[in-house]
């Protein structure tokens, strides 16, 4: 039971964070179905900067120093790439579905090419074991081994606040609702859906970069399993909200979690792996997510509100 909870905290940190991607986007008025997209390229780069700086042999005595400057790095790339949404959709008032869509196809492209030219191969591994991602420098298991559960966890809180209890987070959802009386009185509604889409990127390549090093072996090869899309439909069943967002993203983490475990899943704690001796194929609990997640939507969508004013492009001489 304790590997099952360990491993729904391993799927639920990167959920969390990439949910909260969303709203930051779609508070602002600009739809983020680039998500996915937008966590491959931020989990290559990070990637790619710990490959370079073990091959470097760079702080080798300071692993965590090597993980988080990874982490930052991330952000950082996942907010770049997140400026060519913003362009489409706020400068050239782009339809921000077929602009998603074009950087979820994008990211995978850009990846695996520049893999190919580093590497000659179709994945990026990094060369050592992932310790370096571990609080103890002994390697030593933790309940919470990753130092990345707490940076999330304390950075969802921060950012919530942020959203929801200061005069810049009103601000911002202000231009997803009704950026027209936003814009009368004072506030520049273009600023804050760059801000909102920008801080939607960093978040969600940061937890493209967290998946990788705590779920997926330390390797980017052109995808995150879906991760990105299962964000976005916590986001919904979470009806936008962070404490929604939380709850689904710790429910779809267990349900995530039982594909890697139910074999040896022991859940009233008398030796037997109840799960195994089911008839039951092992790519059914792999897909039970995303089956559980059309089913929740299907019940619950009719109660989630979205941004009035998201997805429609801004124009300031409309009334």
């Amino acid at each position: 039971m304790t590997a099952l909870l360990q491993q729904t905290l391993f799927y639920a940190i990167p959920l969390m964070i990439v949910a909260l991607a969303g709203v930051f986007a779609e508070r602002s008025g600009i739809i983020n179905i680039a998500l996915d997209g937008i966590m491959i390229f931020g989990s290559f780069v990070g990637a790619l900067t710990v490959h370079f700086i073990q091959e470097a042999g760079g702080l080798a005595d300071q692993p965590q120093a090597m993980f988080i400057i990874a982490m930052l790095v991330s952000a950082a790339s996942g907010a770049i790439f997140s400026l060519l949404l913003s362009f489409s959709a706020i400068n050239l008032k782009a339809d921000q579905t077929i602009g998603g869509t074009a950087l979820n196809m994008l990211a995978p492209a850009i990846t695996l090419l520049i893999v190919k030219l580093f590497t000659g191969q179709d994945r990026l591994t990094m060369n050592k074991d992932l310790n370096f991602a571990l609080i103890g420098a002994d390697g030593k298991a933790e309940f919470i081994p990753y130092i990345s559960t707490y940076i999330v966890i304390a950075l969802f809180i921060i950012l919530a606040i942020f959203l929801y209890f200061t005069k810049q987070g009103l601000r911002l959802r202000a231009c997803g609702e009704h950026p027209q009386a936003a814009d009368s009185v004072g506030i520049n509604v273009k600023k804050m859906r760059y801000l909102g889409t920008t801080v939607s990127g960093a978040l969600a390549g940061l937890g493209g970069y967290i998946y990788i090093a705590t779920i997926s072996a330390g390797t980017a090869e052109g995808t995150v399993a879906g991760m990105g899309f299962l964000a976005l439909a916590i986001m919904i069943f979470g009806n936008w909200k962070p404490v929604g967002i939380a709850l689904g993203s710790l429910l779809f983490g267990l349900l995530k979690s039982i594909g890697p475990t139910y074999a040896s899943l022991d859940i009233n704690g008398d030796g037997i792996a109840a799960l195994k001796d089911l008839p039951l194929p092992s790519y059914f609990y792999n897909m039970l997510p995303f089956v559980i997640v059309l089913v929740v939507l299907a019940f619950t969508s009719k109660k989630s509100r979205a941004p009035k004013a998201e997805g429609i492009p801004y124009d300031k001489g409309q009334r």
